[in-house]
């Protein structure tokens, strides 16, 4: 059970069992697909969108893996559109697994996502925004490090306070920055498709050249493909506070993935219509050369877009994942002080917070990259729990209500999809992959020192005791009503 977050001072009073403190159905159809498709469009199709065309080999190729990864990614989706709709809970794979297969994978799941994915992956975007945001000042110098690094630690604290303040201004925000990346992209898909129907189609000749495809590389192509169109999950983590869940979240999910997917082809096209193939593989910002190419002065503007983009994905991802940490202390998983819930603001204020060290951290240490690199291959793999978790609850809870139901093969060849990628993982990068694996199997000590066993050694219960203690003092949270204060 949750908490309230109380100011200090603040004489709070509250008739027993006539209003609970919890986080407020906000979350309409329009924020629903602003949280989708901000959090999924972050830099990579503006600055990279070259790895699928390097392992595919022919431009035809690489956008069939584009539509191909698409609906994949929609199977994967509408999976978890099922889930989201019969179990009304937030915390995304995290619950899933936790209703599918128990608290002990549940929170190895959680241990691997707060240890290193989520602040690495935090950072990794935060730091694109801080180079981009920075780049029209320090045009054409090179940006110094330590720069983009302060430029990053500011944009992650106004994400974290803007998150802390308002769940309705992150959602207005959220569909504001979802509309100016969008934009972005009209920008680059409008002269490039109109340049294609004049008859500039010298790229396109001989799109399939069997000589030039690269079979071998196609499960990779498809990799970096599934990676870019990652973050459809994210409104799952939410789902309490969505309206009306079980028409929202199948229709916002569906309309996502088809803005998604069309913008992704649409851009690549007008890519490959002013740049050639060799040129698109040697550009370290295919956007940015776009830009330069068709419209002069105006290319300075890609950056900020870019930065915005980056932005966007910020916000939605620490929104979603602040209500795991918030479900995880729920479920007692977590310390009791990250499920309470500001008094007036109505945010999840210590969820939000916990996560600000762990990612300023991770932007000042260094090779997070090689870190994304070995734990990415875990994503895939409890994504593809989750769904063998939805085929095995059509066995084990029949009986369980589906408003929203899927046609079985849709989660089994998703869950094939991800099992795939995990062991081409395994087969591409070992090293890495094994060292991934290995954080995250120390999950399961973890577990039973934490989580399990009642009799721990003294010097650790202290030290739980202890932070526990000092948690509710910042809650500030009165004992004497607790229990009245608690949610159900």
């Amino acid at each position: 059970p949750s908490a309230l977050i109380c100011l200090p001072n603040l004489n709070v009073k509250l008739p027993a069992q006539e209003k609970k403190v919890e986080l407020g159905k906000k979350v309409t159809l329009l924020r629903g697909i602003s949280i989708i498709i901000g959090t999924i469009i972050g830099a990579g199709i503006f600055i990279s969108p070259k790895g699928i065309l390097r392992n595919t080999g022919s431009v035809g190729m690489s956008l069939v893996v584009w539509i191909a990864c698409g609906v994949l990614s929609l199977f994967g989706a509408l999976s978890y559109a099922e889930l989201g709709t019969c179990i009304r809970k937030s915390g995304g794979h995290y619950t899933y697994i936790m209703e599918a297969f128990g608290p002990q994978m549940a929170f190895i799941r959680l241990w691997a996502e707060l240890i290193a994915i989520r602040p690495a992956a935090m950072a990794v975007i935060s730091l694109a925004f801080g180079q981009y945001i920075l780049e029209p000042l320090f045009m054409p110098c090179a940006i110094p490090p330590m720069a983009v690094k302060l430029a990053t630690t500011i944009g992650i604290t106004s994400v974290m306070y803007l998150n802390c303040m308002s769940v309705t201004w992150t959602a207005r925000i959220q569909i504001l920055l979802t509309f100016s990346k969008l934009l972005a992209i009209i920008i680059i898909i409008v002269p490039g498709v109109y340049l294609l129907f004049k008859g500039e189609t010298k790229n396109f000749e001989d799109a399939f050249d069997l000589t030039n495809i690269n079979l071998s590389g196609m499960p990779l192509a498809f990799y970096s493909g599934m990676y870019a169109y990652a973050g459809w999950f994210y409104l799952n983590f939410v789902t309490e506070e969505v309206e009306n869940p079980e028409k929202t979240l199948p229709l916002a999910i569906c309309i996502s993935m088809a803005i998604v997917t069309s913008c992704y082809v649409l851009t690549n096209i007008a890519y490959y219509t002013v740049i050639s193939a060799e040129e698109l593989l040697a550009s370290d910002a295919v956007a940015v050369t776009f830009a330069e190419r068709l419209l002069g002065n105006f290319s300075i503007a890609i950056p900020v877009f870019v930065a915005l983009s980056c932005f966007g994905s910020m916000n939605g991802g620490l929104f979603a994942l602040s209500r795991m940490v918030y479900v995880a202390s729920r479920e007692g998983q977590l310390p009791e002080v990250l499920s309470m819930i500001h008094v007036r603001r109505h945010t999840p204020l210590a969820a939000v917070l916990i996560l600000y060290p762990m990612t300023v951290i991770q932007v000042f240490v260094g090779d997070i990259y090689s870190l994304l690199n070995f734990m990415s291959f875990l994503r895939w793999l409890f994504i593809g729990v989750v769904v063998l978790g939805l085929i095995y609850l059509r066995y084990t809870k029949p009986d369980l209500p589906r408003p929203f139901k899927v046609p079985l093969f849709i989660p089994v060849v998703f869950c094939l999809t991800c099992f795939f990628m995990v062991f081409l993982s395994l087969y591409s990068d070992p090293v890495n992959t094994g060292i991934g694996f290995a954080i995250s199997i120390t999950g399961i000590p973890a577990y039973y020192v934490f989580i399990h066993f009642n009799n721990r050694p003294k010097w650790l219960q202290r030290a739980i005791d202890q932070v526990c203690s000092v948690s509710q003092k910042l809650g500030s949270v009165n004992p004497a009503n607790r229990e009245l204060l608690k949610q159900g």
